[in-house]
Parts: structure tokens; sequence; C-alpha cells
């Protein structure tokens, strides 16, 4: 059997804030943006440049109880982990976009890691993983 994940539901508050965020602050791609009228509802999916791994569905907030989850859908902890092949590139540019980070840069065992804020308040670790480690490794 082989099975795998392909898509992580982000909720979020509005679809173009999400896009303007991810595709024009983070560099990501958009793969598809698409209305689905029997659910009057789009079909938003993010990637990070040259990925070929799960991707992100920007699902707006549909009821009440959903807007609760906007910005804290992992209860304040590091939600995603987005590895890249150039930490200090990736870390400038998303500085000089504005994106906060809110634990500066650290090296450690298995590579360079800081953590930043998506435009909600989920939490995110932009990482540089050190050859012979993976992400499975990290505790």
């Amino acid at each position: 059997m082989k099975q795998s994940i392909i898509h992580i539901a982000l909720v979020v508050n509005d679809y173009d804030e999400a896009i303007d965020f991810y595709v024009n602050k983070l560099k990501f791609e958009l793969i598809e943006d698409s209305y689905q009228p029997e659910q009057d509802k789009r079909w938003v999916v993010v990637s990070p440049p040259g990925s070929n791994g799960v991707t992100l569905l920007l699902a707006k907030a549909s009821k009440p109880e959903q807007n609760n989850f906007i910005g804290n859908q992992s209860g304040g902890r590091v939600f995603l982990f987005l590895s890249t092949d150039d930490f200090w590139r990736d870390y400038n540019l998303m500085v000089s976009e504005g994106i906060k980070f809110i634990r500066e840069p650290q090296e450690q065992d298995y590579g360079t890691v800081a953590v930043f804020e998506d435009l909600y308040g989920n939490l995110w670790d932009l990482l540089e993983l050190n050859i012979n480690h993976s992400l499975a490794s990290r505790n």
C-alpha cells in the first residue's frame, strides 16, 4: 500500500488576502484557484516554489465556529515547517517582505531554524536541515 498526504487545509479569513500573502510575500506558487459553485466556495491551492510534496489548501472559514481557528490551528504551537535549500536567502527575503519572525535564527544540531508568523498568526518554522538529517529526526 502507498498513501500520501497531498493537501493540508489552512483556515483563512479571505481567499484574496491569503493568496496575496502566500504568493506575493512568501513567494509560493498559485497552483489552482477555481470556483466550486455547488458549495459556493473556491478551491485555492498554493505550494512553495519547486516543491513536489504537500500543498496548502486555503480554506475560507464558512461557519462562525471556524473563525475561532483562523491563526490558531495548532493551539499556539508551530503548525507548519517550511524547508529550504538556502536558509539565509529565504530568511532575508522574508524579512524584506515584512514577515514577522518571533524566534530569531538559531543553529541547532539538525540545521538552521527560525519561527515566523503567517498573516493570521499561525506559527511556521523556516529551516534548512544539515546533510544527513531529515524532518523525521527533529523532535
